[in-house]
């Protein structure tokens, strides 16, 4: 079974997770330099993410508190999407797995 839940391509999904940190940051009258004094994340690297949408995952988490939002961090993925109840079975059934295949 394929699941096929984003129709995004990677590149425009991390445009959009940019963008969302750039909107964020200046709702809040942050410059860069300040987010990454606040963060601890390089000014460089935060522009680099604005300008060119790649980040680590680590520095990501970092912005993203620093922004107010990590209970969002941690929510993502807390919870099983599904498009069917037969789906939804399937996945109930396998929630203890340790292993895929």
């Amino acid at each position: 079974m394929k699941y096929e839940f984003d129709p995004y391509p990677l590149q425009m999904t991390m445009q959009r997770m940019a963008t969302n940190v750039k909107k964020r940051r200046l709702e809040k009258k942050l410059s860069t330099k300040t987010l990454a004094e606040m963060s601890g994340v390089p000014a460089a690297t935060i522009q680099r993410f604005e300008l060119k949408h790649a980040i680590s995952l680590e520095s990501y988490v970092k912005l993203a508190k620093a922004l107010g939002y990590s209970e969002e961090m941690v929510q993502l993925l807390a919870e099983p999407k599904y498009e069917t109840m037969e789906e939804l079975l399937e996945i109930n059934k396998n929630s203890k797995r340790k292993r895929g295949v």
